[in-house]
């Protein structure tokens, strides 16, 4: 029995989904000569190859990245990269485009693309564009830490009443003065 198997990633004789073979600019995986966990170094090549990516190869490369026999490890890269890349593109024009890309590029993966909407979220609240409520009481303890320590003093007053936890609601009652105060 496989790691991924004990570790309910896949049923007993199931195959992957797609054969894992990396593709320029990934360029094959070679193990090296380390104590360290195989899937441990494919993350870290996973990491350094998605920090690398840009523009039209980026979708492929996150294909291939989530085709990795190690699902949850493969998940966790692209998570990574998924909060870097939407970090630097919120509040810019090529935010949109980039969104709806990477949106079908992981919508075989519901935590993946919950995360994007939840990005999208945030940035209607961050750069005050019309935004739902009940949205931001859904959404996870992510977004609602995230958004309590932005500038949107409406929104973590709303928290401040009605986060999901005790944590959130302190946040952003003690974030509140400073949100009013810019």
């Amino acid at each position: 029995m496989s790691g991924a198997e004990r570790h309910g990633r896949r049923k007993a004789g199931e195959p992957p989904e797609e054969p894992y073979e990396p593709h320029e600019p990934y360029g094959p995986y070679e193990p090296a000569e380390s104590d360290e966990p195989a899937e441990h170094l494919r993350y870290a090549a996973h990491l350094d190859a998605l920090a690398r990516v840009a523009g039209p190869d980026e979708p492929g490369l996150i294909g291939t990245v989530l085709t990795d026999p190690d699902r949850t490890m493969a998940q966790a890269a692209v998570l990574r990269h998924l909060d870097r890349r939407a970090a630097q593109l919120c509040s810019g024009p090529g935010w949109e485009e980039w969104a709806r890309t990477m949106t079908r590029t992981v919508a075989r993966h519901p935590f993946l693309t919950r995360r994007l909407r939840e990005w999208s979220l945030f940035r209607a609240v961050t750069l005050r564009l019309p935004w739902h409520e009940d949205e931001l009481l859904a959404a996870s303890d992510w977004l609602q830490l995230k958004t309590v320590a932005g500038p949107n003093p409406e929104a973590s007053a709303i928290l401040a009443e009605r986060g999901r936890t005790k944590r959130i609601r302190t946040t952003a009652r003690t974030s509140l003065p400073r949100q009013r105060e810019h």
